[in-house]
């Protein structure tokens, strides 16, 4: 009963839904546990995106799992995800429309769901905290996990039952056109409205809403080879992120179990995916961050590839921070996931440069860190401490195999092994399925 979860193992953006594509379209081949034939988000909304490029298709995935591309894939949005309906229609209409078919895709029961209230909350508050904004996405993620947490949330399965959906509704909105209004001057909402287009949305839906848990449960029973997919990363937790610049839900390996209802004992495998460099959206302390024409160079680079696209946002189209490679992070998110492996995307990125340098251990007021500080306040104090690297001048993005790769990129490789002391099994070196290679045990 093979199952892989696969998590992101900095601050999102590293590449999780090309992983996820290609366990699904061969199943590494060698792997004993065959190709993935279900795969799981188990948490997030679709603040989040995974881009796969596939020849000169680039498809940009929100709230469907990457396995939708493969017709041996069952994708399931778990109950740890809150969902837009508005959102989710979309992205099937947008996939369908291109000949890829969305008729395997369930939906959980008991998956949350984003209501226009959310959404006019997360705007108001982000423009109400001014230069303490969080930097959020904007789509109601997080009052919608607020509610779930306050046990007033609409689920999925509300939706087929209207007079409780009614009934949930006008006390949610009781309570939030107040807010609205009283608090932020805008305008009320109207229940009618909205009840009316919810109702449009649940006949759309209807055909994909399914008991997850048990479909999950009965592939386990069956050994077929299921993956649970996270959106965001480890950083970006929001019981173990740097917060609060972090998310509304738990991306870390232990919240798939809660996210798609399964037990530890069931995961077999923690795949964590981590870019070559580091990147962030948003606001929040990130020690090796570059400027400049260092971050201009990095920049540039990241898009030499058209189709994969320079690095901004799937969802936001906002630009991301840049810097180094922090070992000290990844060895953090390795104590929280229990990686079995990592895999290490856009090393073709890093292709030119004369010196690589990597973070192996943090600086703040005299003092060093070699794992993660504890204290927040420590944490916006620290330096990135350096050993640079030689660095490769070839263009790698068209080598065959790891053996194939220049000595200072293997090296580079071995490093980062040591650094975090996680396996490297695979590396990619583009954004195509076939610019991936893998490394052997």
């Amino acid at each position: 009963m093979p199952v892989t979860v696969v998590v992101g193992a900095q601050w999102g953006d590293e590449g999780k839904g090309k992983v996820t594509d290609l366990l699904a379209q061969s199943g590494e081949r060698s792997a004993p546990e065959g190709p993935v034939e279900l795969v799981v988000r188990y948490q997030g909304g679709d603040n989040a995106g995974h881009t796969i490029v596939v020849g000169d298709e680039v498809h940009k995935l929100n709230l469907i799992p990457s396995g939708v591309l493969h017709s041996n894939v069952t994708p399931m949005i778990g109950n740890g995800v809150v969902v837009n309906p508005a959102r989710l229609i979309e992205e099937i209409d947008e996939l369908e429309s291109r000949g890829i078919s969305c008729a395997k895709l369930r939906v959980s029961y008991n998956a949350h769901l984003v209501m226009p209230y959310h959404l006019a909350l997360d705007k108001v508050t982000e423009r109400y905290l001014g230069e303490n904004k969080l930097g959020t996405t904007k789509r109601g993620i997080g009052p919608a996990f607020a509610d779930k947490a306050s046990r007033v949330g609409l689920r999925v399965q509300d939706l087929f039952d209207p007079k409780i959906f009614r009934q949930k509704l006008e006390v949610a909105l009781r309570e939030k056109n107040a807010i609205l209004a009283k608090l932020y001057n805008t305008l009320p909402l109207d229940a009618e409205e909205i009840i009316k287009q919810y109702t449009a949305y649940a006949e759309r839906m209807k055909p994909y809403v399914a008991d997850t848990l048990a479909e999950i449960h009965d592939a386990i029973r069956e050994g077929k080879h299921v993956l649970l997919e996270g959106a965001q990363a480890t950083l970006l937790d929001l019981d173990h992120g740097t917060y609060p610049y972090v998310t509304s839900s738990n991306p870390v390996a232990g919240g798939a179990c809660v996210g798609a209802g399964i037990a530890p004992r069931d995961i077999t495998r923690v795949i964590g995916v981590a870019k070559a460099y580091l990147t962030r959206v948003g606001s929040g302390p990130m020690p090796t961050e570059v400027f400049g024409d260092q971050a201009e160079r990095m920049l540039e680079a990241s898009g030499r590839d058209k189709r994969a696209g320079i690095e901004f946002g799937t969802r936001t189209g906002r630009q991301r921070r840049l810097g180094w490679f922090d070992a000290v992070l990844l060895r953090y998110a390795d104590r929280l996931n229990g990686f079995t492996e990592l895999v290490v995307t856009k090393m073709d990125v890093l292709s030119g440069y004369a010196e690589l340098p990597v973070c192996t251990e943090y600086n703040a007021d005299g003092e060093r860190y070699k794992e993660f500080p504890a204290h927040q306040s420590v944490f916006h104090h620290c330096e990135a401490v350096y050993e640079r690297l030689k660095g490769w001048q070839q263009d790698i993005s068209k080598v065959l195999t790891a053996d194939d790769m220049p000595k200072e990129a293997r090296r580079f490789i071995e490093f980062l092994e040591q650094q975090t002391g996680v396996p490297i099994r695979i590396v990619s070196v583009g954004p195509e399925r076939e610019q991936t290679l893998r490394i052997a045990a």
